[in-house]
């Protein structure tokens, strides 16, 4: 949160705004992730009830590990070329 917040700095604003919009935007970044921490975990609760857990619960953190190493690469890669 705090290092997108420094975006906020960059927007043309009086000092005495820069706190109390840096504060409400970590906010929001943090009632996000909750949010979206929360719907994981209620879909993955239905998907363990499902049939085809069993079949797919091993290859989901493979396709996630390899999405995870492609943009690691990509992010790498463009820092090197750049």
């Amino acid at each position: 949160g705090f290092g997108l917040a420094t975006k906020i700095l960059d927007l043309q604003m009086p000092p005495d705004a820069i706190i109390p919009n840096l504060l409400a935007f970590n906010i929001g970044v943090e009632i996000g992730q909750v949010l979206a921490l929360s719907l994981i975990l209620i879909a993955m609760g239905y998907w363990r009830l499902s049939k085809s857990f069993q079949k797919t619960a091993y290859a989901s953190p493979i396709v996630i590990m390899t999405c995870g190493f492609i943009l690691i690469f990509y992010q790498i890669s463009g820092l090197l070329i750049y």
